[in-house]
C-alpha cells in the first residue's frame, strides 16, 4: 500500500492496534454466564460484533427491561479495564507506527473507548508521544465515532483526501465514508475477514503489509 499519498493516518485502538480481541471474548461470556445466557466462541463473536454496542448486546440476548445496557455496559468494562494490562499490542504495531512516523505522516487514534481509559491505556504501552490526538468517546458505551472523528477534521483544517483510517470493523469504514477519508481494514480484530470484505472496502491482511 502507497502510504506516501497520505498526510494523516487515524487509528483504531481496539483490536487494530491493541490486541484485546480474547479478553473483550473472555469479559463478555463473563457477563452472560451471570445471567445464564449463551456463551459466544470466537468465530461467532466476530460475525455478531457490531456498533452501535447496545445494537450488538441485543443480539447477544439481554433484556434491557430487567436491567439497563448502562449497567451491563459498566459491568463490562469495569471487568475489562482490571484486566486490560494483561494485553499486547498487535504484531508489528510499534514497527509500522514507526515505519509511518519516519515517512512524515501524521497519526492519530479515534476510538469508541471512554476517554480517559484510553489515554491511560496509550500511555502505558508507551505510544502516547506517537500521536498528535488521541480522540475517544466522554462515555464506555461506544456508541459511534463519527462526531468526533469530523470534528477532528474540522478542528485541524485536514484536507480528507489525504486522510488514511486503518480499523478493524465496519463502523471503521462508516467513519472513513462520513468524513471523507480512505479506509483500511485490518481482519484480525473484532469482525471477521469476511464480513469486512463483504463491506467493499480494502482489507489488508497484517499491520506489516503497510510497510511494505
Amino acid at each position: 500500500m502507497d502510504l506516501l499519498k497520505y498526510k494523516h493516518i487515524i487509528w483504531d485502538w481496539n483490536g487494530t492496534l491493541l490486541d484485546d480481541v480474547n479478553l473483550c471474548l473472555e469479559v463478555i461470556n463473563t457477563v452472560l454466564v451471570k445471567r445464564k445466557l449463551s456463551t459466544l466462541t470466537l468465530e461467532y463473536y466476530r460475525e455478531i460484533f457490531s456498533f452501535p454496542i447496545i445494537d450488538y448486546y441485543e443480539k447477544l440476548g439481554f433484556d434491557f427491561e430487567q436491567e439497563s445496557f448502562e449497567s451491563i455496559g459498566t459491568e463490562f468494562i469495569t471487568d475489562y479495564e482490571k484486566k486490560r494490562n494483561h494485553c499486547s499490542l498487535m504484531s508489528d504495531a510499534q514497527k509500522t507506527l514507526l515505519h509511518i512516523a519516519q515517512l512524515g505522516i501524521s497519526q492519530s487514534i479515534l476510538s469508541a473507548s471512554k476517554q480517559n481509559y484510553l489515554e491511560k491505556a496509550i500511555r502505558e504501552y508507551g505510544l502516547d508521544a506517537t500521536f498528535l490526538e488521541i480522540n475517544g468517546l466522554t462515555n464506555h458505551y461506544a456508541s459511534s465515532k463519527i462526531d468526533i472523528g469530523k470534528d477532528f477534521v474540522t478542528r485541524n483544517k485536514f484536507d480528507p483526501s489525504t486522510i488514511l483510517l486503518i480499523g478493524d470493523t465496519t463502523h471503521d469504514a462508516d467513519v472513513a465514508a462520513s468524513i471523507g477519508a480512505d479506509c483500511c481494514l485490518i481482519p484480525n480484530g473484532h469482525q471477521s475477514q469476511k464480513r469486512l470484505v463483504d463491506y467493499g472496502v480494502p482489507v489488508v491482511d497484517s499491520l506489516s503489509v503497510l510497510c511494505q
